[in-house]
C-alpha cells in the first residue's frame, strides 16, 4: 500500500470527484450514507458494495429521496451488488472497476447482533470478538493492497485491535479507524461544558489518548477501572482543569442500545472524511481521534497537516508523550482481553479465557494467528453467539 501521506497528497490535487466506496449496506452503511448525502456535495461519488441488490436498492432510493426533500442530495450514488466479501476476487473486481480514493468498511461477519450486548454483561470485555471484526478486514485489504494502493481505508469494526493485529502480520492495514474513540469525545466535552457552565460546548478542545475497554466502561458506567486517564482540556486558548472523577461521571449518559447505536459509528466515519476534505481546502490543521492509528494497539490522537505544501498524518505528541499513550492502551485494550499483539498473533488475556469457559462453556485458544482467525471466529459464532441469543 502506499504511505498514508502520499495518499492525502492524491486527495489534494485530485481535479475529479473524491469517490467513496461503502462496503457493507448494514445499519452503519445505511446512516453513512445519509449523512454522505447531507454534505450537500457535488464533488463526491458514492459507489454501494454489498450482496442483496433488492434490499440496497430500497435502502438506497430511500436515501436519495429523503435527503432530495430536504434539498441537499448533491452527488451520484451507485450500486454494486452480487459481492461476497468472503472472497478477495469479488472484492478486487468492484475496487478495480470504480478505482476509489476512500474505501470504508462498514460490514460484519454476523449482521444484526452488537457483540457487546453478549460480552459487556458477561464477561465485561469486547477482545473476544477480534477474530469476527478481522474476518473481513482482512481480505478487504488483501483486495485493496493490489486493485487500489493508493486507496485510503477507513475500518469501522475494533480497530484498537484489528489494524495493529494486521500490521503485526506484515498485512496491508488500514489507514485510519473509527469506532468507540470518537463516541467518548463528544461525551467528555458535554460534562466539561457541564462542569465548567460552557455554553458554546463545541469550541471546547479534547484530546484524549486511551483503548477500547475505557471508551466503554468511561461510557456506560462513569469512571477509569482504577486506571487514571490521558485527558486534556481547553477552552478559548485556555487549558481547563477538572476532577477526573467528577469529569467521567457526567459522562455517563443515557443511550440506547439496539441498531440506533449506529449513528455515532457512521459519523465517525464521516468525521474522517470530512475532516480530510476540509484541512485539504482550507489548508489548515484537523485533529482526528483514530484507533488503530499507525497499526498501534489502542486510540490516538491523529494530526492532519494541510498547512504546508506537503500534507501529513501524524499521531499527535505535543500534548502527551508516545510512551504514555501507548502505556495507556495497552493497559485498557488488557482490560478487554487482549494481552498482547505479536508476529501475527492476537493472545487473549487468562482471565479473558477463563470467563469464556465458565460463562459460556467455550474453551478458546490462548493465541490466535491471523490465518487461523477464520476458523476460529466459526467457532465463536457457533458456540457462543448462536447459543446466547
Amino acid at each position: 500500500m502506499e504511505s498514508l501521506s502520499k495518499k492525502l497528497h492524491q486527495i489534494q490535487t485530485k481535479t475529479a470527484p473524491v469517490k467513496v466506496m461503502i462496503l457493507g449496506l448494514g445499519s452503519v452503511g445505511n446512516y453513512f450514507l445519509d449523512y454522505l448525502c447531507n454534505l450537500s456535495e457535488p464533488n463526491i461519488e458514492i459507489i454501494v458494495v454489498g450482496r442483496n441488490r433488492d434490499k440496497m436498492e430500497k435502502d438506497v432510493n430511500i436515501i436519495k429521496v429523503a435527503s432530495n426533500i430536504r434539498g441537499q442530495l448533491r452527488s451520484n450514488i451507485f450500486i454494486e451488488s452480487g459481492c461476497d466479501f468472503n472472497y478477495i476476487d469479488n472484492l478486487k473486481h468492484v475496487m478495480e472497476k470504480y478505482h476509489p480514493d476512500f474505501i470504508v468498511n462498514t460490514s460484519r461477519a454476523f449482521s444484526g447482533l452488537k457483540y457487546g450486548s453478549l460480552s459487556w454483561k458477561n464477561l465485561r470485555a469486547y477482545g473476544i470478538w477480534s477474530p469476527l471484526a478481522v474476518k473481513y478486514l482482512k481480505n478487504i485489504m488483501k483486495a485493496a493492497e493490489t486493485a487500489v494502493p493508493e486507496a485510503i481505508v477507513i475500518n469501522t469494526s475494533y480497530s484498537d485491535v484489528t489494524i495493529p493485529w494486521l500490521k503485526s502480520a506484515d498485512w496491508a492495514y488500514p489507514d485510519f479507524g473509527s469506532g468507540n474513540l470518537n463516541h467518548l469525545i463528544p461525551r467528555i466535552r458535554f460534562a466539561a461544558a457541564e462542569l465548567k457552565g460552557i455554553s458554546d460546548f463545541w469550541n471546547i478542545d479534547v484530546t484524549v489518548a486511551t483503548g477500547h475497554f475505557h471508551d466503554v466502561v468511561i461510557s456506560k458506567e462513569g469512571q477509569n477501572e482504577g486506571i487514571s486517564q490521558l485527558i486534556n482540556l481547553s477552552y478559548q486558548g485556555k487549558s481547563l482543569t477538572f476532577e477526573e472523577s467528577a469529569l467521567l461521571e457526567k459522562c455517563r449518559i443515557p443511550m440506547p442500545t439496539d441498531a440506533k447505536r449506529n449513528m455515532m459509528n457512521a459519523s465517525s466515519n464521516l468525521e474522517i472524511i470530512q475532516g480530510i476534505l476540509e484541512a485539504i481546502r482550507e489548508k489548515e490543521i484537523r485533529k482526528l481521534h483514530i484507533p488503530g492509528a499507525a497499526g498501534k494497539i489502542g486510540g490516538y490522537p491523529v494530526i492532519i497537516d494541510c498547512k504546508g505544501t506537503n500534507v501529513r498524518a501524524y499521531i499527535d505528541e505535543s500534548i502527551f508523550s508516545m510512551k504514555d499513550m501507548e502505556l495507556k492502551n495497552k493497559l485498557s485494550i488488557q482490560k478487554d482481553g487482549i494481552e498482547k499483539i505479536e508476529n501475527g498473533k492476537i493472545f487473549y488475556t487468562d482471565d479473558l479465557l477463563e470467563r469464556v469457559k465458565d460463562v459460556f462453556h467455550t474453551k478458546l485458544p490462548k493465541a490466535v494467528a491471523l490465518e487461523d482467525s477464520d476458523e476460529v471466529a466459526e467457532l465463536i459464532i457457533e458456540e457462543i453467539i448462536k447459543k446466547n441469543i
